[in-house]
């Protein structure tokens, strides 16, 4: 018996905390995307820095992915379909490092979120499922 693909992915969502990158979100996030890309270049990294909406508005994201470009919400850009190897290049170009990044993603300081990380990341025991509650 065959299970539909879109299906058991979609379950996936039900895993609080964690975005899986589909081929759903890719497509969703595909502008976000190239926008975070193209700021692999000294030339665009400059001309972002020096005018953020101006250089958005070249690109083909939603309003809602513009916004939380703008307020650097990457936890909703993950929901928008950014990926975060992608998302990188944005904080990267903000002078943050992964580290800095993640833990902020997090809520945790970044020497927390490292600790947690090297003892082992987070505890399986919590809350696992959205819809369970447990």
């Amino acid at each position: 018996m065959s299970r539909d693909i879109h299906a058991w992915l979609a379950e996936l969502e039900d895993i609080p905390g964690t975005r899986v990158f589909t081929a759903a979100r890719a497509r969703q996030g595909y502008h976000l995307n190239q926008f975070a890309m193209s700021l692999m270049t000294p030339e665009n990294r400059m001309r972002w820095l020096a005018d953020e909406r101006g250089y958005l508005a070249e690109w083909q994201l939603t309003p809602d992915q513009a916004d939380a470009v703008l307020a650097r919400d990457y936890n909703r850009l993950l929901d928008l379909g950014g990926n975060i190897y992608f998302l990188a290049k944005i904080f990267s170009t903000d002078g943050l490092s992964f580290l800095q990044a993640v833990g902020s993603m997090s809520g945790m300081a970044p020497e927390d979120y490292q600790a947690m990380m090297i003892a082992g990341g987070r505890s399986p025991q919590g809350l696992r499922s959205r819809k369970a509650g447990t």
